[in-house]
């Protein structure tokens, strides 16, 4: 992406999301109802949050999808419900992995699942619009964009917990901090 044909590239990023959630899923060491109610609830609470961000401008701020991630429902790609899982999952399992002692507190794993998700969507964002997977109506992302990632990402880092979400995707970790270095490189090489 940062030096050939960065829509080649772009074009292959609805099947990029589709892999990392088969992978993901591929990746689970406990296949079982706990986990299908995580996906479940991962993808509704983040497909209908940005379906109420983008059609009212009351969540996160005023912005529209392109058509990078494929079709959508009411104006929002239906992969993006896929989008919330893989990142508020993976940074799950890295704060769970971080908590080997058992020594942290639901709020305080869910908090830091939070910020871990919240700091990923900072890095992405540039990196985003520039690809045109989204575009702001607005000179600057807004700062409730951050603030609605976050308090999303903490809901549904309470409900993993609250269903018995354990420690049990070590690739998970692996994806988040793949992903965020992606990021972070194209941030520093593309314009």
């Amino acid at each position: 992406m940062a030096f050939f044909n960065r829509e080649f590239f772009v074009g292959f990023t609805a099947i990029n999301l589709l892999l990392m959630f088969i992978l993901l899923v591929w990746n689970e060491a406990e296949l079982h109802f706990t986990f299908l109610k995580a996906i479940l609830f991962a993808f509704f609470a983040g497909l209908f949050s940005e379906i109420i961000g983008v059609n009212t401008g009351m969540l996160f701020g005023d912005y529209h999808y392109s058509k990078v991630f494929g079709e959508k429902l009411m104006d929002v790609p239906i992969l993006i419900g896929l989008n919330w899982f893989c990142i508020v999952y993976a940074a799950f399992q890295v704060i769970l992995m971080m908590n080997k002692s058992a020594q942290l507190k639901r709020v305080t794993i869910a908090l830091l699942t939070a910020l871990m998700a919240t700091i990923f969507d900072f890095v992405m964002e540039p990196v985003a619009i520039k690809l045109d997977f989204w575009q702001w109506h607005t000179p600057e992302i807004p700062f409730l964009n951050y603030a609605c990632w976050f308090s999303i990402s903490f809901l549904i880092a309470l409900f993993f917990h609250w269903i018995g979400v354990k420690r049990s995707n070590p690739f998970a970790i692996y994806l988040f901090f793949t992903q965020l270095l992606f990021f972070v490189f194209l941030a520093l090489t593309i314009s």
